[in-house]
């Protein structure tokens, strides 16, 4: 590993350039050249244009991204926690002219979701390009590394790629079990710290003066945490049962029924706020909110529709991520939590920074990565802390909910990981079986002792019957075994597994029973193979993976 480190240093690095100049020009297409050019359109055509950018997303994933799904940071995390990740790199223009689609005519979808994927298809293919110089388990590295680099390039906030691409993949190994009470206990020093000394600037030579934080704001940044772990909860089941809808739903019924949806919806916009404020990732409707003219109703309206806006696009087959109109949300939130507050905190920015961190924590199971975007895209360093403590609020309220279907819930060891592969990996099918006619004298000259095996599949024309071995023969005279025959005697109570079951399943079943040896058949009971508990844990493997 020593002697591959500079070359995966240099491999990240070359996956960063190229991410970037990849995630420059998508930005530059979607952003600048299609949807400045789209809010800028008649109202009526405004109207149309998400629909029709819904139908050409499924086009171009259909026969420009080879049948790929609309999903892209989502593909991330599942290919994270594959033995062997894989992203084909094919599939990369048509999922980024997917995502220009969507996001360029409307789509209330963010632009880091294709950027996430197209740094992580391109971190695995600068690993395939170098597979000889690394190592196998360096594609995984890679893989964060070009997520990382989508994040950062997407945002400009480098430290924010480098969190997201870690926690990601889970939902509670670092918040649940060390990240609460770290958020916590860093706040409760920094307060208690600075309300004993004068807070000064840990370098003053440099000029930088702390900020100073209220009661108040600790108390705002709790209620805050609260409301956004429930809005987050609920955001995540929308996104949940829109994926579900647009798998079971056929294409054109997704896109005709979305584009409806939200072109009413620019259209009712339009009416409300005298701008289509649903169209689009949601910077123009942040741009609005900064407004302190605003009333508490109208933030409420804008709120729920940019929600059904962005849950519509999901369930219409839309290509683009949820970071940012998490975000959007979050700062929706703050300003109606900062105008329901007593005081003139309305019109601060720092409630609206306050939710971003609070409901991208909480639908995202990334609090580490949502406090830092708060740090590096805000000149405030007084809303850290309060940001810390409503991201720690909003996780606690969120329980285990998540807009990422493909997050697991904690980081397994290489047993545990084992145990979660399907029960094929341990097959063997290549089984030398007894029909039921066999003598037992036979059975244990043959197999017992002749190959040494314990029990025995008993199959007749294919069919499975039971198992036989030493534990069924015991109670046979050895006189008898000439005359005896193996159906006579053979255990028909012995589980059977599944090609669909995970080893996991097998071991359990084992367990229970207290065999070995796991016949393993199809579901009209025909014959595939065993599995034995030392195929399942080989402990050669485990140490040669654990280096041990």
């Amino acid at each position: 590993m020593s002697r591959r480190f500079p070359r995966l240093l240099a491999a990240a690095v070359v996956t960063g350039v190229i991410t970037g100049l990849v995630v420059a020009g998508f930005e530059w297409v979607a952003h600048e050249v299609l949807l400045d050019e789209v809010l800028e359109l008649p109202l009526w055509q405004l109207a149309l244009a998400p629909g029709i950018g819904l139908a050409l997303t499924v086009a171009l994933l259909r026969w420009a991204a080879f049948d790929a799904t609309p999903s892209t940071s989502d593909e991330y995390v599942k290919a994270y926690h594959h033995r062997q990740p894989r992203l084909p790199l094919r599939q990369l223009p048509g999922k980024l002219a997917a995502g220009v689609a969507t996001i360029g005519s409307g789509g209330a979808v963010g632009l880091e979701g294709p950027s996430i994927y197209a740094g992580s298809a391109l971190g695995l293919a600068v690993h395939a390009r170098l597979e000889r110089w690394l190592g196998r388990e360096d594609a995984r590295l890679l893989l964060s590394a070009g997520a990382a680099a989508g994040v950062a390039a997407i945002f400009q906030t480098p430290a924010t790629g480098v969190i997201f691409a870690l926690e990601a993949p889970y939902r509670d190994d670092v918040a649940r079990r060390a990240l609460l009470p770290a958020l916590l206990a860093s706040a409760a020093s920094y307060l208690t710290f600075v309300a004993v000394l004068q807070p000064e600037s840990v370098f003053p030579a440099l000029g930088v003066r702390p900020g100073t934080i209220e009661l108040s704001d600790l108390l705002g940044a709790t209620v805050l945490g609260v409301l956004a772990g429930l809005g987050g909860r609920g955001f995540a089941w929308l996104v949940r049962a829109a994926k579900s809808v647009a798998r079971s739903t056929p294409w054109w019924v997704r896109v005709l029924g979305g584009g409806v949806v939200l072109g009413a919806l620019a259209v009712a916009s339009d009416a409300a706020f005298d701008e289509s404020l649903t169209i689009g990732p949601g910077y123009q409707a942040v741009e609005w909110i900064t407004d302190p003219e605003h009333g508490i109703g109208l933030i409420a309206l804008l709120f729920a529709m940019r929600m059904v806006a962005t849950i519509t696009t999901v369930g219409a087959g839309g290509a683009g991520g949820l970071f940012i109109p998490l975000a959007v949300q979050g700062v929706l939130l703050g300003r109606l939590v900062g105008e329901i507050l007593p005081g003139d905190e309305g019109s601060s920015s720092l409630w609206p920074t306050l939710g971003l961190a609070a409901f991208l924590g909480a639908g995202y199971r990334a609090p580490i990565a949502a406090v830092m975007f708060v740090a590096e895209s805000t000149s405030g360093d007084a809303y850290v802390v309060p940001a810390l403590v409503a991201a720690a609020v909003s996780q606690i309220v969120a329980g285990r909910s998540s807009v990422s279907e493909g997050q697991r819930t904690a980081r397994l060891g290489h047993l545990e990981r084992r145990f979660t592969l399907p029960i094929t990996s341990a097959l063997t099918t290549d089984v030398l079986t007894v029909p039921p006619d066999a003598t037992v004298s036979e059975l244990v000259h043959v197999h017992v002792i002749g190959r040494r095996e314990r029990s025995i599949p008993v199959v007749d024309g294919g069919r499975y019957l039971g198992m036989c071995g030493l534990d069924e023969i015991d109670g046979v005279e050895r006189r008898d075994w000439e005359a005896t025959t193996v159906d006579g005697v053979l255990a028909t109570d012995h589980p059977v597994g599944r090609p669909s079951w995970t080893l996991r399943d097998a071991v359990a079943a084992m367990e229970r029973s207290g065999i070995d040896v796991l016949p393993v058949t199809d579901s009209e009971g025909t014959f595939i193979g065993v599995v034995q508990s030392t195929e399942i844990v080989k402990l050669d493997e485990i140490l040669d993976e654990t280096g041990g």
